[in-house]
């Protein structure tokens, strides 16, 4: 004989699923997310992503690097997604970038497996480089790693890393691997370490402003630094400063 009482525990509806399977703690704070994305079919779906978890919320969405630089850096935002097509065909896109959104921890999508690519963005500040397959579920994972201030890297790119600082540490240290920097480029190297602006340098060395930036640019590149600080630390571990004293403090005309 079956029990017809709906009251019954045997007709007791099942609770409903979760929508997620993530709560945000109560009077947390959301993890607020800039979108820069050239396709707006990324955009809407990763708004859809977000839209479904109580913890993460669109501070803006962009398409161009010149709206991201024009958000400020004023703007509540936590994490910001990047599409690494983005950055393609630039060399300071990305420290241009931090130095608009210096709050902001740095994700970028990117189809983009080359190692050197890789190994530079790690170390010009990204936090994290995933691809633009990825899962719903590993890229909300990832966002919360990373605004806990943690870096979200795979075994792939951990092996990459840690190969280009073993052969930086063997260039280091071989006589034979050192860049050869010209008179001018050390004599522009002197005055960095004396802490000028380039404004002061170009009026040093009887030239112009945006020689002095053609030349700092051939210079990070030949020492493998990425601003004036590395420059710098570069200079006095190699001592870099005493060979530029010995050189002429003036351009050629």
């Amino acid at each position: 004989m079956t029990n017809s009482d709906p009251r019954s525990p045997l007709h007791e509806e099942k609770p409903a699923p979760a929508a997620n399977n993530y709560e945000a703690a109560p009077g947390s704070k959301a993890i607020r997310v800039i979108i820069a994305d050239s396709q707006a079919i990324y955009r809407v779906g990763m708004a859809k992503i977000f839209a479904a978890e109580p913890d993460l919320q669109i501070a803006a969405q962009v398409e161009r690097l010149v709206e991201l630089h024009a958000l400020g850096p004023n703007i509540p935002a936590d994490v910001l997604l990047l599409e690494g097509g983005l950055l393609a065909g630039t060399t300071d896109a990305l420290p241009e970038i931090v130095a608009a959104l210096p709050q902001v921890k740095i994700i970028v999508q990117s189809s983009v497996t080359d190692e050197n690519h890789t190994v530079e963005l790690y170390r010009r500040g990204v936090r994290g480089i995933i691809p633009r397959a990825i899962s719903p579920e590993l890229l909300v994972r990832c966002i919360r790693k990373i605004a806990a201030g943690e870096t979200w890297i795979d075994n792939k790119s951990v092996n990459l890393v840690i190969e280009a600082y073993r052969a930086q540490a063997v260039a280091l240290t071989d006589p034979k691997h050192q860049p050869r920097l010209s008179p001018k480029e050390l004599a522009i190297i002197a005055q960095i370490t004396q802490g000028k602006r380039n404004k002061e340098i170009a009026f040093q060395l009887g030239t112009t402003e945006q020689v002095i930036k053609n030349y700092l640019r051939k210079i990070y590149e030949k020492l493998g630094v990425s601003d004036r600080l590395e420059l710098a630390l570069y200079c006095l571990h190699h001592q870099l400063d005493k060979r530029a004293k010995d050189v002429p403090q003036k351009f050629p005309a």
